[in-house]
């Protein structure tokens, strides 16, 4: 190899591992003001691209929330994003009024001071006119979210797998509508599945006739179970008698429809996602100390990928986690004693 190549080689290599240590670092949760405003964001580099969410808020009870989209230069540490789309309001009590009521497009200087110290500071400009220039940016990473949502896990396994393009592109499926609260729970009584015994489809919800062939090209749900990487989304720690998991379709109705799997073991398939609540109860004295519970997509429905919406009730204390579910990948969540 001639000396010009191995400079290019090396040169090469300077900027991929410039690019993972940038993905790195601007994933991650930001706060400060936009505009005057407060508000808090959560980044995710994927590949040249950023998404996430971003907050604007006055408290708790009071904000607003968008999905956001952008891209990241680490050739001059500067980061842009824009609001893209309105996914909550919440108000309280009172009307919602200031935060986010304008979307916002951002840019910012990436800059590291010292100290474990990060910060983004730039300017802010109404999205739909960038002439028109709104207020500063001054926002500091940090450690903790004030708001729970599906980019959670994201950023907390970000150099541990979460960084993974695939699994990035379903959790910003599930923004892609805004979020609605579930309407209703299911008429039908709760199921409460003995563990030591593996159950088939719920009666309302038939498998394939006995007798009917499966293709050779129509993977069962097993198999499909087998050969899907696992994404771990989110630990739910449980106690008392029993714990309560409900499903919802997060987005849409499509048509999506999925098994679950418990600690490597069948125990539902044929599941379909809708507005009301699919609900189970497992008995926590059957649980192991730490339990794996694998949401497999059987389809993709009409707009892939497969999301479900869970709550989980323990000790009347509730719990949620986004899932999203692809041909490639299955979503994890782990029930563990306290």
């Amino acid at each position: 190899m001639n000396k010009k190549s191995l400079l290019s080689l090396l040169f090469f290599f300077f900027l991929s591992g410039l690019t993972a240590l940038y993905g790195q670092m601007i994933t991650g949760i930001w706060k400060g003001k936009i505009n005057r405003q407060k508000v808090e964001i959560k980044i995710i580099r994927n590949g040249d691209s950023l998404t996430g969410t971003s907050y604007y808020y006055e408290s708790a009870g009071h904000y607003r929330r968008y999905s956001i989209k952008g891209y990241f230069d680490p050739a001059s540490n500067e980061a842009v994003w824009w609001d893209d789309r309105l996914l909550e309001e919440k108000a309280g009590r009172y009307a919602i009024s200031t935060p986010g009521k304008m979307p916002l497009l951002s840019r910012a200087d990436f800059n590291c001071p010292g100290g474990g110290k990060m910060m983004l500071d730039g300017k802010a400009v109404q999205k739909e006119n960038e002439a028109d220039r709104r207020g500063d940016v001054h926002l500091d990473k940090e450690e903790q979210a004030d708001f729970e949502d599906e980019w959670d896990s994201i950023i907390d396994t970000y150099t541990t797998g979460g960084n993974n393009p695939e699994l990035i592109d379903s959790i910003e499926g599930l923004s892609r509508y805004p979020l609605a609260e579930p309407v209703a729970i299911a008429e039908e009584p709760q199921k409460t599945v003995p563990l030591m015994s593996r159950p088939g489809p719920a009666p309302d919800k038939p498998g394939p006739s006995a007798g009917k062939a499966i293709p050779a090209n129509n993977p069962t749900i097993e198999e499909k179970f087998s050969s899907r990487q696992k994404f771990f989304i989110k630990e739910i720690p449980v106690a008392g008698d029993s714990v309560e998991l409900r499903f919802f379709d997060n987005a849409e109705i499509d048509g999506d429809s999925i098994s679950l799997f418990l600690n490597d073991r069948l125990l539902f398939q044929h599941i379909r996602l809708t507005a009301v609540a699919y609900s189970i109860k497992l008995p926590v004295h059957e649980l192991q100390e730490s339990n794996e519970l694998v949401m497999v997509a059987e389809n993709m429905g009409s707009i892939p990928p497969n999301t479900s919406y869970m709550v989980a009730i323990v000790n009347g204390q509730r719990q949620d986690a986004y899932l999203a579910s692809t041909e490639g990948s299955s979503a994890m969540i782990r029930l563990v004693k306290k």
